[in-house]
């Protein structure tokens, strides 16, 4: 954990090697997330709201908020600590403050909002359709920022420093 508190992960060609591992897996993440979307939906408001809604035309029946609410229950922790991680990685690249604040904002708002636009889809308007596709490309766009940009500051990282001898 102090790699992690200090910034000193970089130094350490264990903990690199950890965190590469982590990031191969997080992208696994990232990609199969893509292709779940768009297995279910586009990005149209019709195909959003016939996932949440139901489509005659395809015998499918709305979502029920039972079903919705088992994946927010999976999905909030996962996301939240993958995010909690990234973001907690992207303090310690070469960023300015201001950009670091507003992306941290950016990435765990996009989820929240992601999350809840299927909520707002089913029981309050079907407009929020194009809450929930912004949202998914926000996401999706931060998160693969932070995969890329962290695996990026690991391997400009320095290696282990050796002394010489005399």
């Amino acid at each position: 954990m102090k790699y992690l508190q200090t910034g000193d992960f970089r130094n350490s060609p264990m903990m690199r090697l950890t965190l590469f591992w982590t990031l191969l897996f997080i992208s696994g993440l990232w990609i199969t997330n893509v292709f779940m979307y768009f297995s279910r939906m586009g990005l149209t408001p019709s195909s959003v709201q016939s996932y949440y809604l139901g489509a005659e035309q395809e015998f499918s029946r709305p979502r029920s908020a039972g079903a919705m609410l088992e994946a927010t229950h999976a999905h909030l922790p996962v996301m939240g600590l993958v995010l909690l991680l990234l973001t907690h990685l992207l303090l310690f690249a070469p960023y300015s403050e201001r950009f670091q604040r507003l992306f941290i904002a950016a990435s765990f708002l996009s989820a929240l909002l992601g999350e809840g636009a299927g909520w707002l889809v089913r029981f309050v308007h079907p407009g929020f359709a194009w809450l929930k596709i912004g949202s998914f490309l926000a996401f999706q766009g931060c998160l693969g920022f932070l995969i890329a940009g962290l695996a990026a500051f690991l391997l400009a990282a320095p290696g282990r420093r050796t002394s010489s001898g005399g």
